[in-house]
Formats: structure tokens, sequence, C-alpha cells
């Protein structure tokens, strides 16, 4: 343990802590150098996706007291821009969310700043759309959307309603640093607040708002039954109200709803990782789903920004990954745009570097133009914000990325899971009326572009040796890029945080125009590729690969070689 670290530690311990669960988690760990290092070594990290960490005492963890460091810091930056400075709060089901919530409020109304805070528990893309609707300079909900229970965040919007740039990261940052941990800053009480109403529910008006912007995302009409036989799941989480009010309000009232993880619920305990990637947060779901004879299971994960599903197939459920559902998506509103005679003129498809191509393939055949953009939606909401400042907001079709995130309107600028829940059922219904299973639609794409296997593994490396022997595996991809893997040739590396293209044949390179990223891209021979790249929100190292094959069969083969090989540099 460093002298900074030790000075760290003893200044908490001297501290008049509030918390008597940090009072004691500080108590119990005295004797345990390990564990005060990993709390004490370096602040919690703030950057684009705010912060995000394990709850507990110390500056290394979500707490009261690094929740108001940076809420202190991010109300002085918002007080610097606007002379009448407003916010908006949303919070999930996460333990302390509300708890976090209402310090953020109290610390937000303190620096005079104007607070509008839903009344309860709601989706992350309702945030977003408050702080557009009620006219803010930012807002913050207080997630960690699908990570295990130990975790909670913070993640901050700009007055876009888009997730913050990194300049204005860097802005915000400066500001927390400015801000002792322990300072007696003026924090309003947050029942006060209210009755002096500087600090104000978010009104049913909002939320009817919110409600009517998704339903615009309507491709089908009244000839399509819609009483198709959904079951649903909030993993415990924000979803419920948001996606059945919508479903209901446009004709989809046939919905079970899995009452075992329909409460919110911190701990999540069917589900100990909810999120809808993972079949193991479904299973409870699934087994719902065939009791009440459910045509398929929709499942949002706990702030209801990814949405799973599964569909029936004979007497068992097929998942489908986010890659599937996004093509099957882009292929759907491109159709439906097109018969409804409303697809825009030079359409625009938003996916990130990690998605799959066959998107790309699709939308090469309806005219619609791709763009890649970096891991991350706020990449995606950027470029809407692009297409709104040029007055071609309606350009936008679709953006997707394939961790089970999409958005087909403008009216958020985060990916909702609510929209998604809606999507899916119209695609649902319009396809099972033509007498058509979703998964007779993709086979039928696979056919027409050849079959496209993604596949996503994930490396933990925890504490401060995990995060050394991150970097250390990072560098060693960037400074030793191989000639080929498992056989297959590498044609090119795509290095974005040094925004080079570089093909290894001939030594050329070219300039990689999207904001720098510490992620690493093997093109490969046959149209495949790796990607490696740190996650933004866990200790953890995700390798992405993309194959390309006439057949499954042949995909799988490939990818499971290729895979081997990578993995042993990655242990």
């Amino acid at each position: 343990m460093n002298e900074l670290t030790k000075k760290t530690y003893e200044t908490w311990k001297s501290a008049k802590l509030e918390d008597e669960n940090l009072i004691a988690e500080l108590a119990a760990i005295e004797n345990d150098e390990d564990a005060v290092n990993d709390r004490f070594y370096k602040e919690l990290a703030f950057g684009t996706g705010g912060l995000r960490g394990v709850l507990g005492v110390g500056s290394n963890r979500m707490n009261i007291y690094t929740v108001g460091k940076a809420s202190r810091g991010l109300a002085n930056y918002i007080n610097s821009i606007s002379k009448t400075p407003k916010l908006a709060i949303a919070y999930d089901s996460r333990h302390n969310s509300d708890v976090f919530a209402k310090r953020a409020a109290g610390i937000f109304a303190g620096a005079g700043i104007k607070v509008y805070i839903w009344k309860e528990l709601m989706p992350t893309p309702s945030l977003s759309f408050a702080v557009r609707e009620l006219g803010c300079d930012g807002g913050i909900i207080v997630t960690a959307s699908h990570n295990p229970s130990k975790y909670n965040g913070y993640k901050v919007y700009g007055a876009d309603g888009c997730q913050i740039a990194n300049e204005v990261a860097d802005r915000i940052l400066d500001e927390i640093n400015s801000v002792d941990t322990f300072e007696n800053y003026p924090v309003v009480d947050f029942e006060e607040g209210l009755k002096s109403g500087i600090i104000e529910y978010v009104s049913e008006d909002t939320f009817n708002a919110f409600i009517d912007a998704v339903s615009t995302q309507t491709f089908i009409g009244d000839d399509i039954n819609k009483d198709v036989k959904i079951a649903y799941t909030p993993l415990y989480g924000t979803g419920l109200r948001c996606v059945t009010t919508c479903l209901k309000k446009n004709g989809f009232t046939n919905i079970e709803v899995v009452k075992e993880q329909a409460t919110p619920n911190g701990d999540f305990p069917t589900c100990p990782y909810p999120n809808p990637e993972i079949r193991q947060a479904l299973e409870v779901g699934l087994k719902v789903a065939k009791e009440v004879g459910a045509d398929i299971l929709i499942a949002t994960d706990p702030d209801c920004d990814r949405v799973g599903i599964a569909v029936k197939q004979g007497d068992d459920f097929r998942l489908f990954s986010g890659n599937e559902v996004g093509v099957l998506l882009t292929d759907f509103i491109a159709k439906r745009k097109v018969a409804m005679g409303i697809m825009p003129k030079n359409p625009v498809l938003v996916k990130t570097i990690v998605t799959t191509d066959l998107a790309k393939r699709v939308a090469d055949d309806y005219g619609i133009e791709t763009r890649d953009v970096l891991t991350g939606f706020k990449y995606i909401g950027d470029q809407i914000a692009g297409l709104e400042k040029d007055g071609e907001v309606n350009r936008y079709l679709l953006g997707f990325e394939e961790s089970y995130g999409y958005l087909s309107g403008s009216y958020v600028r985060d990916k909702d899971a609510v929209n998604g829940s809606y999507l899916i059922a119209q695609m649902f219904a319009y396809y099972k009326a033509k007498g058509k299973s979703l998964l007779e639609v993709l086979e039928g794409l696979y056919k027409k572009y050849g079959y496209y296997l993604n596949t996503l593994y994930s490396f933990e490396f925890d504490g401060e040796s995990g995060m050394k022997k991150m970097d250390e595996i990072m560098d060693s991809f960037r400074n030793n890029t191989p000639s080929e893997i498992a056989g297959i040739k590498v044609l090119e590396v795509r290095d974005y945080e040094t925004s080079t293209q570089t093909t290894l044949k001939t030594g050329a390179k070219e300039e990689i125009k999207l904001p720098k990223s510490n992620v690493i891209k093997y093109m490969l021979e046959g149209n495949s590729s790796a990607v490696l790249r740190p996650s933004g929100t866990e200790p953890k190292l995700k390798l992405y690969l993309a194959i390309s094959g006439e057949n499954e069969a042949g995909a799988r083969e490939l990818e499971s070689k290729i895979a081997d090989e990578l993995k042993k540099h990655l242990a």
C-alpha cells in the first residue's frame, strides 16, 4: 500500500461518517491490507459514463460521499454554463439508488439548481426524455444497468438528453477534483426542497408524453392481429409500468407479467446477473412463458435500456441475440416504411463497430446509409444530434448495438427498451400474421446474405493488479500484431486509440475519423474480425468475434479455432 492510499484511508477513518453501514465496513477491514488498498488506492473513475463501482466504503466505491463529491462537481459545472440551471434525476431498483438520487437532489438544490426528480423508479430512457421535455441543462440516473447487485452507478446526461461527451466529462472531472470529499457544502433536505419548490417531482404529464413519443414508432396497422401472447419480465427493475403501459396503449393487451420478477428488488434473487443477454437471467421467465402458452418472452434489464427475447419454437423457446434482433428490426422497419410510403430520402442506420456487419448488407439493399461508431450508445446519440442540427433528423431509421440496445426514434438519445419492446411486439405480430416465425425470417436473411456468427467473451481482472494486467494485454495486442490467427490471415489492424488503420501487406496507414478509444480490431481474411477492448463499466476485457461463413456449422468451427487461439493470450 503506497503513502497516498494510506493517507486517503486515514482521512476516511477520521471523518465523521453518517452511514452506519460504511462505519461498520471500515472497522471490519482494518486489519486487511488488500481490502483497504482496493477501496482506497484510487478515486472511483469518472468519465463519459459517469461513475460505476461496487457499493461500499472508500474513495473507490459507490457511497453517499463519492456520489456527493461527483454531484457537487457536476453542480459547479452546470452553474458555470447556465444562468437558470435545471437538472433532472431518475433512479432504478438497486440498493441505495433512491438514497443516492435524493442526496444528489439535495446537493444540486443547495447549489441553487432547480431539480426535477421522478417520483418512482423509472427507466434510463425516461431520464433522457425528461431532460429534453423539461428543458433541463442535463440530468443523472442512478443505475448500474445490468451489472450484479453489488454494483451501482451514476450516469450523466447533457441538455440534449445524450450521455456526456469526452470534453464535457473532462470539464466536470476538473470540477469534481476541486471538491473535497468531506467538504461542508450546502445540502438542502429533500422534503424541505419539495416544500420550497426547488425540488419538484416530474409530472404525470411527462410520463404520458414519454409513452406517446414511444408510440409514434408504429409500423403496423389495425389489420394485424395484436392478440399475441406475450410473457414479460422486468428482471426486478424499472420496466414494468412503462413497457406494459406502452404495449397496452397500442393494442398488445395479452400480457402475462412474470410475477416473481415484477417487484423491484436490488438483490435480483433469481437472476444474480440481471442481463437479458444471459439465458440464466431468463430461466424464470421461460418457465412462466411455457406454463401460460406464451408466443414470446420479452425481458428488460433493471434500468430498462436493454431488451432480450425468446420465441416459442416447438416445445421450447429459442433465444435471439442482440445482433439477430437488430438485423431483423433493420429489415422490418425498412420494409414497413417502404410499404407505408414513409421511408425518408437518404435514410441512416447507426451501429457500433462491434455490431454485426450483416445489418449493413440488409441496409444496402434498401438504399440505407450505414454509419459505424464507437461502442457506447452515446455515439449513436451523437449521430442523431448531428442529423437534428442539420435539419435532417427524419433520416434516422434505427440505431442498435450488439448488447441488446435499440432506438428507432429521436425523442430520446439513449437506447430504449420500452421502444425496443414495442418494436419487437409489432415485428412478431406482423410476421405471425404472415404465417412466419422470426427464426424463419432470420434464416431467410442468412440464405440471402450468408451466415454471420457473432460471439462475445469476457475476462475478469479485479483490483489494482487486474487493472495493470488489462493494460499489459492491450499493449501486447497493440504492439504485436499477428500475421495470422488460427491460420486465418490478418489483413488489417485498426487501433482506435491511435486513430490508425494499417494494412499489413503494404504497411499503408489511414486515419480513423472517430473519437479515440482503447479498442483494437483485427480484420481477418474471409470477412471476419476480432475486437478487443476493456469494458467501460466493469473490470473486464471483452473479446468480440465476427465470423462470416456459408453456413452455421462452418462458421462455428472457424469461430472455435480463432477463439481458442486468442484466449491463450487473455489468461
